[in-house]
Order: C-alpha cells, then structure tokens, then sequence
C-alpha cells in the first residue's frame, strides 16, 4: 500500500539530494547531568553510518562496540551530529582520536551510558531546488499546516533497506517459506515486516480521514493514545480536544507479543495488520507527529530553498517531505542515494 497523506491536492514539484551539503542532522539529546561515570560526547559525522562511527571509535580505544552507547541511527548521506557515550576511563585516550569523517564537537558526563531512545527529537536543514516562486508559496504554506494539524508517521523507505525486495523477503520469512540463518538479517526483516504492516494501517486511516473528516485525522472510539510523556493510555472517548492542542497523540501498532491492542472502531482497522503469532516484541507508534520549529529561506536567483524544521524522535525527515511534495519519494528516485 501507498504511503497517501492528508491534504488532497496537485503534487509539488522539487529535488533534494542527501549528501553532507544539502542534508544536516543535528540530534537533540536529553539533559545530562555533567557528572559521573560515562562520558558524553557530540560527535559529527560525514557521509558515515552510526555503526560505522561507532566502529571507528571502538577501534581506536581497543573495545567491544557494544561498549559504546548510541541513541539512534543517523543517516549515512549526509552531515550529522549526534551523542555517544564512553567509560570516562577512556577520555585521556579520546583527546588524541582523529578520523578525517568524524569530529568531537564537545565533551560532557552523565551517570548512565546512553540507551537506544535516549533522545527528545532531531533538527534537520535540508536544500531543496528547481523551486520556483509559485512553489516556493506552496511549500510554505503545507509547512505550515503541518505545524498545526500534524503528519501521518510513517516510516520513511530508508526503513525498508536498499531496495524494497526486503518487504517480500521479511513476508517469505514470516510464512515460513525460507529460512534465514543471520540474526541481524532476520532482526531486520521482522523489523521491515512490522514496519510495512504498520505503514498500511496507517495509510487506511489516513485515506478514512480524508473521506470522512475533511483532511484531518479522525480519531476513533477505542484509540490508545501517548501523551506527550510517552505515556499510553485508552480514553472512554476520542481525545479530540487534546489531539488538536498536541497533548496527545493516536498510536498504531508494531505487531507482536506483549503490546497492548486498541479496541472497539479502532481495533477494527487494527487487526487487519495485526499479528498475533509474531513472538517479536510489540510496541506502539503515534499515529501523527507535529513538526516543530519550521524556518524556509528562499534564494530566488538560484531556485533554491532551504527549509528546516524539529521532528520528534523516530519520524523521518524524508516523510515530512513528502507530505509537503504531495507524492511519494522511493530511493531509486533520488540522487546519491546507494
């Protein structure tokens, strides 16, 4: 199923690349407390995975790479910068570390190491171009809605892998039709299976609120919501005072055990996608995300935009792109993209 969106208009035409000019990430960590046993680093990368940073790291200091705390995966083509964390027994020898792709912006501590999770958002700067002053209008404008009524949160196709063959690979595996010896491969086609299942029920609501709630997102009796705590919760009625005031947000689900299920309208739509056999760990997703912070600067002379925007962590910049262009991105589509 198509990733469809909430407005219902023409397609807006424009081009971006993901390379270490056009496309800047910079990760929004959490409050460290400036003392104890982990070293926090904030660290850029270029044109490297976070694995491959982390590698590189782990190398240096003669260690495991599981040693090395992370909060989230960054994207390989382009600049990005984001927090690390090391024993601070190793903070003499990391004064000395050089690598011509990463650089140490700044040092802190904190008590823990850092988790997967541990972070509030991302702040992205993206160059868009071929956009014209017409277009230029129209992108702010969608921008802006945006902000106020929010983004179907899917995955993005960088979640799918290389080329999107993984989704038929993770179904074969699931039905038992081929086996798949590698952990990591079968850890990330359990991943791409929930993934897709979780994009096509949301595709389904989306296509449902345009049909019966004008473009915005129609909430249903029997929702889990998260507030902004990442706290769920299962209301009597429709939060939609609430949703509309970004306190709180519907989730869908990631297939699996031990996740709470939604009920009553909601679970009809939900258990299209469900998959009650999958012994993987469950979770929830919010439904929408709000764009946070958007800034456009246009340079007419050369048609070219820069806009950046604040997404909360887990929703994909590409996504947001696309609900403003109106279509669907895929990787063969864009340059620089391997």
């Amino acid at each position: 199923m198509h990733r469809v969106y909430l407005e219902e208009r023409e397609p807006i035409h424009f081009k971006f690349e993901q390379n270490q000019e056009d496309f800047i990430v910079d990760e929004i960590g959490l409050e460290w407390k400036k003392n104890g046993n982990y070293t926090i680093l904030r660290v850029q990368k270029v044109e490297m995975t976070t694995w491959d940073m982390v590698a590189a790291f782990a190398a240096f200091l003669n260690i495991n790479a599981e040693k090395i705390g992370y909060a989230g995966l960054k994207d390989k083509h382009a600049t990005t910068t984001q927090y690390i964390s090391v024993e601070a027994r190793y903070e003499k020898e990391l004064k000395k570390f050089k690598h011509p792709q990463i650089k140490i912006l700044s040092w802190n501590r904190h008590t823990y190491a850092i988790r997967m999770g541990d972070l509030l958002g991302n702040r992205f700067s993206i160059n868009l171009f071929e956009v014209d002053q017409i277009q230029a209008g129209q992108i702010q404008k969608s921008a802006k809605k945006a902000e106020q009524i929010g983004i179907p949160n899917y995955f993005g196709y960088q979640r799918f892998g290389r080329n999107l063959d993984s989704i038929e690979q993770a179904q074969q595996m699931i039905d038992g039709e081929i086996t798949i010896e590698d952990a990591k491969l079968k850890k990330f086609l359990i991943s791409v299976y929930q993934s897709e299942r979780f994009n096509d029920w949301l595709s389904e609501r989306v296509t449902l609120s345009k049909e019966l709630n004008n473009g915005k997102f129609l909430l249903l009796e029997g929702d889990l919501y998260m507030d902004t705590n990442g706290k769920l919760f299962t209301p009597k009625q429709p939060q939609q005072a609430d949703f509309e005031a970004q306190k709180v947000v519907p989730t869908g689900l990631l297939c699996g055990r031990g996740v709470y299920r939604s009920r009553d309208k909601a679970l009809e739509i939900e258990s299209k996608y469900d998959d009650g056999f999958l012994y993987e760990k469950g979770l929830r997703r919010e439904a929408i995300v709000f764009p946070k912070d958007v800034e456009i600067k246009y340079h007419n002379n050369f048609d070219k935009m820069n806009i950046a925007f604040t997404l909360p962590k887990g929703a994909y910049a590409t996504v947001f792109l696309e609900n403003i262009a109106a279509k669907e991105f895929k990787p063969k589509k864009l340059k620089n993209i391997k």
